[in-house]
């Protein structure tokens, strides 16, 4: 079992920046893939990024590309989101998710853990 606990969410004005943290515990994160997705009202949750277990390897969705960026410290147990020129419509609820097998996944379904959420919200 592994517990994904996201925090850094909240509002910011358009342009500006925000930077994401999840916090996982209970397995042995560096075998665990990992990806954010995020939900604005009314929408279906959509991927934003993902990371392999080392770190190594990225996938972007396009409406990220170049302005997000996904990291990870394996020591720390923790994924990061740096989220820069950020736009209204990247409003949401911002959702950490781990996999247990490492291959690529871009889809919700393919993922075995899920944090709370954390919402963002970006002002024009």
């Amino acid at each position: 079992q592994v517990q994904l606990v996201e925090s850094g969410g909240g509002l910011v004005q358009a342009g500006g920046s925000l930077r994401l943290s999840c916090a996982a515990s209970g397995r042995t994160f560096s075998s665990f893939a990992m990806a954010w997705f995020r939900q604005a009202p009314g929408k279906e949750r959509e991927f934003v990024v993902r990371i392999s277990g080392s770190g190594g390897n990225t996938n972007y969705a396009d409406f990220v590309k170049g302005r997000f960026t996904i990291s990870r410290d394996n020591a720390k147990s923790t994924v990061y989101l740096q989220m820069n020129s950020l736009k209204p419509e990247d409003t949401a609820v911002y959702y950490c998710a781990a996999r247990q097998s490492l291959a690529r996944a871009i889809y919700a379904a393919e993922y075995d853990y899920w944090g709370q959420g954390t919402q963002v919200t970006v002002s024009s």
